[in-house]
């Protein structure tokens, strides 16, 4: 058999099928990569055994050390009268050991925090063959940070950054920002700085950008339509639709492709009718009552159960606020507000419960301040909990209907 039909990845055509061009480096050293597959391997080994190990378990390490010690006995001679031959008195010789034994005994406690620090260089070293293997830079990706103890992130990231500087080697770390702390104070301080030793890619659009973030999603929902023989989306999806896709998702592609699916589903089933066979906006607010499980679901993975109540309670009072006491889907808070509930609002913002829709609203009647502007999820009054005759803020089309008083939200416990 030819050996170019069992690795393909050697033949030119393979490459120029995939990706239009053929390789313009050369192939890996095989007995380089082998030999760094080994050292791979061995350390994975290694931090397996040791991920099974009991932490914090007493040990106790003994030494003994045996010293020998001789005497020996040797001839006596007896003095005589000078001119007179030497008398010598001859005795056995004899020779003796003696050992002694000193024991010297350590007691420690297993830590495996201590355990990997020990490696560091190790780990150094290994990237540092790696970076030279592939003449290029190496890349290390840590995904969901958040799900760590926050006490702890900031040493993850230290350790991580310590491996990582001046080695060739690029960190990616995903993570919910209000969820997540990246540098402690102290002596040393722990961590990563912003800005100065990490920069920071917010990855998903908003809708405070909501022109852009719609070109954006509308573009994706595009490429589909065309590899489906589909095009234009507008045989499928009405103008309305799309808006209320866009805001149902928050800016977010996944959430916004999972709706739209729900979205055919739901016209499908009302089979036409009055609204016609295209998607509506209304089937689009029945899909996104219906994805409220699903990012239910999210919430309670993403959170841990302290934090879980109290975000769901600050949650409910926002509902309140925005469904009962206002009738409307937006609220604003003052920027200059501080304390445990507005936290809570820019976690609940990382969870995508609510969205902002504006960093910078003045409102008549305060003059200095400066409010934010926020959005509740399409999902909390959507679908078959559609609140009947709620004053609906087109904030995209009408940003001055934002400048009501009437919207402040201010959460108990704040300071102004």
């Amino acid at each position: 058999m030819d050996s170019a039909a069992i690795y393909p990845a050697t033949r030119r055509s393979f490459w120029s099928k995939l990706f239009g061009t053929s390789p313009s480096r050369p192939a890996y050293s095989r007995k380089a990569s082998a030999g760094l597959s080994e050292k791979l391997a061995e350390q994975i080994e290694l931090l397996t055994e040791e991920l099974y190990r009991t932490d914090d378990a007493d040990l106790s390490m003994k030494s003994a050390t045996d010293t020998l010690r001789e005497q020996s006995a040797g001839v006596k001679l007896a003095g005589g009268v000078p001119g007179t031959p030497i008398q010598a008195e001859t005795a056995a010789e004899r020779t003796s050991t003696q050992a002694e034994r000193q024991e010297i005994e350590e007691r420690s406690k297993r830590s495996k925090v201590d355990g990997i620090h020990r490696h560091v260089i190790d780990y150094q070293d290994l990237f540092r063959e790696l970076v030279k293997l592939s003449d290029g830079d190496a890349y290390l990706f840590l995904d969901d940070l958040y799900h760590i103890r926050r006490a702890d992130q900031a040493k993850v990231l230290d350790y991580f950054h310590r491996v990582a500087k001046d080695h060739g080697l690029w960190m990616k770390v995903g993570t919910i920002r209000h969820r997540t702390r990246w540098y402690v104070h102290g002596d040393p301080p722990l961590g990563m700085k912003l800005g100065d030793d990490c920069d920071e890619i917010d990855l998903d659009l908003t809708l405070e950008k909501y022109s852009l973030t719609k070109e954006f999603l509308v573009k994706i929902l595009t490429n589909f339509a065309d590899a489906a023989n589909v095009s234009p989306i507008s045989s499928f999806l009405s103008s309305g639709a799309l808006d209320r896709l866009v805001l149902g998702s928050g800016g977010v592609a996944r959430d916004f492709l999972s709706i739209f699916r729900r979205s055919v589903t739901v016209a499908r089933e009302r089979g036409g009718g009055h609204r016609g066979e295209k998607v509506g906006a209304e089937d689009v607010n029945v899909a996104a009552g219906e994805y409220d499980s699903t990012k239910r679901e999210e919430f309670k993975r993403d959170t841990i159960e302290e934090d879980e109540i109290t975000l769901e309670a600050e949650f409910q009072r926002l509902n309140e606020s925005c469904l009962i006491k206002n009738n409307t889907n937006c609220f604003i808070l003052n920027k200059e507000l501080r304390g445990k509930e507005v936290d809570l609002i820019h976690e609940l913002v990382d969870l995508k419960l609510i969205h902002l829709v504006r960093s910078r609203v003045t409102v008549s009647g305060r003059p200095g301040s400066i409010f934010e502007a926020y959005m509740l999820d399409l999902s909390q009054y959507a679908g078959a909990r559609m609140r009947r005759r709620l004053n609906w803020i087109e904030f995209w089309k009408h940003p001055e209907s934002l400048r009501k008083a009437t919207l402040i939200y201010s959460p108990a416990g704040s300071d102004p």
